[in-house]
C-alpha cells in the first residue's frame, strides 16, 4: 500500500470559501471543508489532508502582519507531522503573504503551497476547483519552499504579483536564480511588529507634501519610482528625503513598472534618491519590499543595518541584476 502524503491546510478565508449575503460575498464556513472532500474522493487514497481553519476567516483585505506572523506559527508548530503545507487565502494580498512567509520561515524544508480563486467554489465556473485540484498535485511535486499555485502555474512566493483585478489568471512571477525559502538549518520563524510603512507614488506634478508627511510620521517609507527609479526634481521631496535620513529612517525604492527593477543613479532624475540615502530596491516586487521592510524593522536598528538587511539576498526575492549601461 502507497503511504500517503499528509497535507496540513491552513484555510485563513478569501474568495475561494466565500457565499452570498445582502451585503455582498464573505466568508463561509465549511465550504473549503466539503470541496477537499470532495477532491480526495476523486483522486483516491493518496492523500491525508488535516485542516485547520483560522477563526475568524477573513476577506484578505483585511489581512495585517500579525496574520503574517500567526500563519507562520502554525506552519512552525506544526510542520513536524505533515509532508507539505497548503494555504487557502484571498487574492488581494495572496503576494505579500506569500512574500512574507517566505521570509519569516528560516530552514524551511516542505513545500508551502497557496492558493484562492477568482469566483467563490460555491459559484458556477468557479476557477476554484482547478486551483485546488492543482495545489494539492503540488504537494507532492514542489521543491521545498513558498510557492503560489494559480491558473495552472506555479509561481516563486517572493516574485508573484497580482496582475488582474478579474481574470482567473490573476498572477504572475518574475524568474530567480535562488529557490523561494530562506536557508536555515532548523525551521524557526522570524516575526514582524506593528509598525507604520508609508507607501508612497509619485506622478505628475503630485502633491510631495504627502511624501514629506510619510518621511516625518512613518518607521519606514516604500517610494514606488518611474521606470529604472527615476523622480520628479521637486525641492519638498528632497526636503523629505533630509528628513527621513535624519530621523534614520530607512526608504526603499522601487519601480511601478511590472519589470525589469531599478537601478538608481542611472538617469540623473534619480540621482536625489542616491544623494539621500535611499535604498535601491532593484527588481522586488512591491509585496516583497514591503514584507521586506516590515521584517528589517523588526530585526535591526539603525539606517546602515536596515540598507543592508534590504538589500542583500534573503530567499530568491531578487532576480538578475539590472544592466547599467
Amino acid at each position: 500500500m502507497t503511504e500517503r502524503t499528509r497535507i496540513l491546510l491552513l484555510h485563513t478565508g478569501g474568495t475561494i470559501g466565500m457565499v452570498p449575503t445582502t451585503r455582498g460575498l464573505t466568508p463561509g464556513a465549511g465550504v473549503v471543508e466539503a470541496a477537499i472532500g470532495t477532491l480526495g474522493k476523486d483522486r483516491g487514497d493518496d492523500l491525508s489532508v488535516d485542516i485547520v481553519r483560522l477563526d475568524p476567516l477573513i476577506d484578505s483585505a483585511n489581512a495585517t502582519p500579525a496574520d503574517w506572523n500567526r500563519l507562520a506559527g502554525e506552519i512552525v508548530a506544526r510542520a513536524g507531522g505533515c509532508d507539505a503545507i497548503l494555504i487557502t487565502h484571498g487574492t488581494d494580498t495572496l503576494a505579500f503573504t506569500s512574500s512574507a512567509l517566505t521570509m519569516a520561515l528560516e530552514g524551511l524544508d516542505k513545500p508551502v503551497i497557496l492558493t484562492g480563486s477568482m469566483i467563490p467554489l460555491g459559484q458556477q465556473g468557479s476557477d476554484g476547483w482547478d486551483n485546488l485540484r492543482d495545489a494539492l498535485a503540488a504537494t507532492q511535486s514542489a521543491e521545498p519552499g513558498v510557492w503560489i499555485q494559480f491558473a495552472g502555474k506555479l509561481l516563486r512566493g517572493p516574485r508573484a504579483r497580482k496582475i488582474h483585478s478579474s481574470a482567473p489568471d490573476a498572477f504572475a512571477a518574475m524568474l530567480s536564480d535562488r529557490p523561494p525559502r530562506r536557508e536555515g538549518a532548523v525551521l524557526r520563524q522570524h516575526l514582524f511588529e506593528k509598525t507604520r510603512i508609508a507607501v508612497v507614488p509619485v506622478a505628475p506634478g503630485c502633491d510631495m507634501r504627502v511624501v514629506s508627511f510619510a518621511m516625518e510620521h512613518s518607521d519606514g517609507v516604500i517610494l514606488r519610482c518611474y521606470g529604472s527609479g527615476t523622480v520628479p526634481d521637486d525641492p519638498v521631496l528632497e526636503a523629505g528625503l533630509v528628513r527621513a535620513a535624519d530621523r534614520g529612517i530607512p526608504v526603499v525604492a522601487v519601480s511601478e513598472t511590472l519589470a525589469g527593477g531599478t537601478a538608481l543613479g542611472h538617469y540623473a532624475a534619480g540621482a536625489v534618491l542616491l544623494d539621500h540615502g535611499v535604498i535601491d530596491g532593484r527588481d522586488m516586487t512591491l509585496e516583497a519590499a514591503y514584507a521586506k521592510l516590515s521584517l528589517a524593522l523588526a530585526s535591526v536598528t539603525g539606517r546602515a543595518a536596515l540598507a543592508e538587511f534590504v538589500e542583500t539576498p534573503l530567499c530568491g526575492e531578487f532576480g538578475a541584476p539590472f544592466p547599467v549601461t
